[in-house]
């Protein structure tokens, strides 16, 4: 009897011991992260082409090289098909038996701008390089006839005088050697974060590659298109000899009401030798807004695209504008090209078409977008739509714009391929503990709830094919996030039937007896969504040991045009009010200590997070990330010119009440409601919110005011900090939030913060 009672303990304890072995998630994990990028389906339906980065080896930044999956034999792994560190945009040959992708190479101990190569696509083969542009290559694409390719390149406005600089520069000596480096600057748009200053000189135009001969020689690229405005996007008509661009005639856009630009065609013939000259013109639509994402039908009758068909004066302007799926249809007679009126497929139904949401893991080096892609007879579409915290395939009828739910919600599609028939696809899905893998989804089957004994990610018409980080996340004690629907209490008759989505992530082996600290983890944008994807941020806060709260509040998107605008003349401000009710309704649940409770947020969210402590002292710790607490200095300072009407008045200085309406809107005129002691993570680079419109302003007030204070600055770091810094600068930032919560939450000895520590980091 006791040996029996001894073997079932031991029986009965093998699956806690194995639990046990799982631990909390860590910083560092970051390190051994694996991403999918950019995805390729080969001509045939049989393999996938993609992007896989990871980190390099010291740490100091990325590496990206391109894999193959065999789709058609079951079981299969990825073969790495590239060596280099630097590879990216694959793109198969129209035959199916050559990839086309860009390499940068390290010179000097810096990269030097991506060129365009090509290799057999099979392991181990050698890799040539077709082009050596001064400025380098991207977006390259296959004539539809395989002969050819095409890529962007940054080009001189002038050619004229970029040759003759050049020639100067070439054999000049003394005073004429001089090279200015004085920036002459006339136009409002003069940097952009995560690029630096701009150059307007140069824009990208489009360039043709001839393949190498046979004695090896290969024709110099051939410069299709030039002047003053930049090729924006651009797809080769099925086919045909048509290339289609989309690019913005205007000089100042910043000044246009509505933004816009111009479907442009022309013809080319790839054969033969390359001639002198730009291609003329053939074809020029000026569209009515902006349009993106070019995907021509395979019959090339008609083109899709994704557009936000904002309102035109003098209608109300908004705050953002869903993107939705248009069509128009295209005729040719006697060389020429037209196009018809576009078409909107999805406008009023609720979904962001071409995106969703997005996690803080997306490949920070080396990612693609979703594209458009049409069934073989022309009768449907699949894209990716947004709706209510998760990102879901979709299938959209050409005819009359229904939609058919083709993947399963509380998971994100963050990008997809399809055969030509767009009977096979395959998916690259997240969920909150999953990074990404590749799924293959079938259409005709409806999308169900995650099968019994399979992992939440598995639902009932897709099954996984890869398993990137497997590996990693098998020792990890993850758990998916809970989800409350908060009703708003303050103007609710503002967002009728509609709820706060919150995420909570609650620490590893929770006790439900125990309250835990607990941090109010606030989204950007504002027009931004969190959701239904892998966040590192809120798995590694609640690791830590803090119930994490991340809500949608109103402003969020995927929750429809109303929801969105609302907050258009008032942000911040009853989105606010959403943040509190879900703080509250994670403390009724009994879950969080109502007296160490935090608040950080990056972007809107540091803004937000700011905007929080000047209305509130219930938080007893606050770390704001590239924020915003001067609105119209913000205004004055930023890479993108807030010209046009969004979430205040136009122009600050243009009357005293829209100086008013931006004063009662920023958290500086407030300053002194602060007690809450502020850390503040700003970016040198970070031109998107520069730091002397936000941190840095808080930070020399609160010194006045003898609060405690601290700004963590990083070096190099943009805007993309969180999402695509430098990997120890990604894992320094979040061991920073955490010390200063640790230190205000927990009572930790965090010494570093202190200008005469009170304590030593050992005690």
């Amino acid at each position: 009897m006791r040996l029996r009672s001894l073997v079932t303990v031991v029986v009965l304890g093998l699956p806690l011991l194995a639990f046990a072995q799982r631990r909390p998630i860590t910083e560092k994990d970051l390190f051994d992260f694996v991403w999918v990028g950019d995805m390729q389906m080969s001509p045939t339906g049989s393999k996938v082409a993609f992007v896989q980065t990871t980190v390099a080896a010291d740490h100091s930044g990325y590496e990206t090289s391109l894999y193959v999956l065999d789709i058609a034999n079951a079981g299969a792994t990825p073969v790495r098909l590239t060596m280099g560190t630097h590879d990216s945009s694959p793109r198969w040959s129209p035959d199916g038996t050559h990839l086309a992708f860009l390499r940068a190479v390290e010179k000097e101990g810096k990269f030097a701008p991506p060129q365009l190569y090509l290799t057999a696509a099979e392991p181990k083969a050698s890799a040539i390089r077709l082009t050596d542009l001064p400025k380098g290559a991207s977006v390259p694409q296959w004539s539809p006839d395989g002969t050819v390719l095409t890529v962007l390149s940054d080009t001189p406005q002038d050619t004229a005088k970029a040759k003759l600089y050049a020639a100067k520069k070439g054999r000049a000596t003394g005073d004429e050697a001089h090279v200015s480096d004085v920036r002459i600057v006339n136009r409002e748009v003069y940097r952009l974060n995560g690029e630096g200053n701009l150059d307007p000189t140069f824009v990208p135009q489009l360039y043709m590659v001839s393949m190498p001969k046979a004695d090896g020689s290969q024709d110099a690229p051939w410069q299709l298109t030039g002047g003053p405005y930049a090729v924006e996007e651009y797809v080769w008509r099925p086919g045909s000899s048509w290339i289609l661009y989309t690019s913005q005639h205007v000089d100042e856009p910043y000044y246009e009401t509505v933004p816009h630009n111009a479907l442009i065609g022309f013809q080319v013939k790839p054969g033969g030798a390359h001639p002198a000259g730009v291609v003329p013109t053939q074809f020029t639509v000026e569209m009515p807004f902006e349009i993106r994402g070019l995907a021509p039908s395979q019959d090339g009758v008609h083109l899709a695209f994704h557009a936000q068909a904002f309102p035109i004066a003098p209608a109300p302007a908004v705050s953002h504008q869903e993107s939705d799926l248009f069509v128009v249809d295209l005729a040719e007679k006697k060389d020429t090209l037209s196009a018809s009126a576009p078409r909107d497929l999805t406008g009023g139904k609720g979904f962001e078409m071409g995106g969703g949401v997005g996690g803080d893991n997306t490949a920070p080096r080396g990612g693609g977008r979703p594209a458009i892609v049409w069934s073989g007879d022309g009768k449907q579409l699949l894209d990716v739509g947004g709706s209510q915290g998760s990102a879901l395939l979709l299938g959209v009828d050409v005819s009359d714009g229904s939609i058919n739910k083709l993947s399963a919600r509380k998971q994100a599609v963050l990008n997809f391929v399809a055969s030509k028939d767009a009977r096979s696809v395959i998916a690259l899905i997240s969920n909150p503990i999953m990074i990404g893998d590749m799924f293959r989804i079938d259409p005709t089957v409806a999308p169900g709830g995650p099968k019994a004994g399979t992992p939440a990610a598995t639902a009932g018409n897709q099954t996984q094919l890869t398993h990137m980080n497997d590996a990693l996340f098998a020792k990890l004690d993850l758990q998916m996030p809970e989800n409350l629907h908060v009703t708003p209490t303050v103007k609710p008759e503002d967002i009728p039937y509609v709820s706060i989505d919150t995420f909570v992530q609650l620490p590893p082996q929770f006790d439900k007896t125990k309250k835990y600290p607990a941090i109010l983890n606030v989204h950007g944008g504002p027009h931004a969504s969190y959701g239904w994807v892998f966040d590192h941020e809120m798995l590694w806060m609640a690791a830590k040991g803090y119930v994490t709260i991340y809500p949608n509040p109103r402003g969020s998107t995927t929750y429809g045009q109303h929801f969105a605008n609302v907050i258009e003349n008032n942000y911040p401000g009853d989105d606010f009010h959403d943040l509190m009710d879900t703080v509250d309704a994670v403390v009724a649940k009994g879950w969080a200590d109502p007296d160490r409770l935090g608040v950080t947020g990056g972007s809107g969210g540091g803004l937000l997070t700011d905007w929080t402590v000047t209305q509130t002292d219930r938080f007893k710790a606050g770390v704001a990330q590239r924020d915003i607490v001067d609105a119209a200095a913000w205004w004055y300072t930023a890479d993108i010119g807030e010209f046009r009407q969004y979430w205040w008045p136009e122009a600050p200085f243009a009357s005293q009440a829209h100086l008013d309406v931006y004063k009662a809107h920023s958290p500086l005129t407030f300053i002194n409601n602060v007690k809450t002691p502020m850390m503040f993570i700003l970016g040198d680079a970070d031109y998107r919110t520069p730091p002397t419109a936000g941190g840095e302003v808080f930070f020399r007030a609160l010194k006045y005011k003898k609060i405690p204070t601290v700004m963590v600055r990083f070096p190099r770091e943009s805007h993309e900090l969180s999402r695509s810094g430098e990997p120890w600068h990604r894992i320094e930032r979040l061991d920073n939030i955490m010390g200063w919560f640790d230190k205000y939450l927990m009572g930790r000895c965090e010494p570093q913060y202190e200008v005469a520590p009170t304590c030593t980091a050992a005690e």
